[in-house]
């Protein structure tokens, strides 16, 4: 039975999301996949890790993102003299003017709506484990005490995949609970053409409000009621499970992967591909969505054994390789 109160909201929803993106195009110019996959990042209630070369615009897309969505957005330059309590906040004991002292809670830039979380990799791993309970659970024990964060509350952080001098890796736990990786390449010719125009002129283009935190809640609730049918559950499952050397599906990758993708690989493309859906105008997600999304939400959740790093082997050639013979189709670079 068609539930038409919901396909008019999900009809009303993306009619919306074309404005947000002609609104983050207007300063984010010609990565339309990098901010397809951001927007469902944030559609879903996840967190997004951008990952590319210094200087191709993911500071400025976070920016862009807080106005266009209507979020309180703070910014964390990630350093390796970063400690927890700079991204949490701290306690200090004030002195009242009856002489009276009490300690007052001082928030830290992690309560807000949208995190930029700023070469994330650059911390060391104590200050990354400040933002584990942040990302999982939406709030912060401080002094024994749950402080709840903003609604909704996202963290995109940026990681520069080259430079390795001075970084710390960031650990599995940390990166399983981040929805997507986003690879952000360099542009295209024309693409950099129009860059250098919009940008080195008298004036920029400015992106303009189009959501605000309550529509963006409401949008999460929405894209959770699309359906999703029987035939995209079972390619989602078959797909993670042939990523992983461990079962019967996967026996063929074990002398390439170390490890596989958990459960939250599988819930990521349940997610993501409703959003996906959404953003490209339809209403029910289709097995090309699962293939077009593998790459971005398994990438971060695996890794390669020793000897297949030997033999040149690359995690998007492993799950290439897996999409095509489990779902017909080849993953998205």
């Amino acid at each position: 039975m068609v539930d038409h109160a919901l396909v008019a909201e999900i009809e009303g929803l993306g009619t919306r999301l074309a404005e947000a993106k002609a609104s983050i195009n207007r300063r984010f110019i010609g990565q339309d996949k990098v901010v397809e996959l951001v927007l469902s990042s944030l559609l879903c209630g996840g967190h997004a890790l951008l990952v590319g070369l210094p200087g191709l615009g993911k500071t400025r897309l976070v920016d862009t993102l807080g106005t266009v969505m209507g979020l309180k957005a703070n910014r964390i330059q990630f350093t390796p003299d970063l400690m927890p309590a700079d991204i949490l906040g701290s306690e200090v004991l004030e002195t009242a003017t009856d002489g009276s002292r009490a300690f007052r809670f001082l928030e830290g830039p992690v309560f807000c709506q949208l995190l930029l979380a700023d070469e994330i990799n650059r911390a060391s791993p104590r200050t990354q484990s400040a933002l584990l309970q942040a990302m999982q659970e939406k709030e912060v024990t401080i002094a024994g005490q749950h402080r709840p964060l903003g609604r909704p509350f996202h963290v995109l952080a940026t990681q520069n995949p080259i430079e390795q001098e001075g970084t710390y890796p960031l650990p599995e736990a940390q990166l399983d609970r981040f929805l997507v990786q986003v690879d952000v390449d360099y542009p295209t010719r024309a693409v950099e053409r129009d860059i250098l125009i919009a940008t080195t002129g008298a004036e920029e283009a400015a992106s303009t409000q189009v959501f605000d935190a309550s529509e963006l809640i409401a949008a999460q609730s929405a894209i959770r009621r699309m359906p999703v049918g029987d035939k995209v559950v079972e390619a989602i499952l078959d797909l993670v499970r042939a990523c992983r050397p461990g079962e019967a599906e996967g026996r063929d990758l074990a002398d390439i992967l170390a490890w596989g993708p958990g459960p939250r690989a599988a819930q990521a493309l349940m997610l993501t591909v409703r959003a996906r859906a959404l953003l490209q105008g339809r209403l029910v997600p289709s097995v090309e969505d699962v293939a077009a999304l593998a790459q971005a939400t398994l990438t971060h959740r695996m890794a390669l054994s020793f000897a297949a790093r030997a033999r040149g082997e690359s995690l998007a050639g492993v799950i290439s390789r897996v999409s095509t013979r489990v779902l017909g189709l080849e993953a998205a670079a």
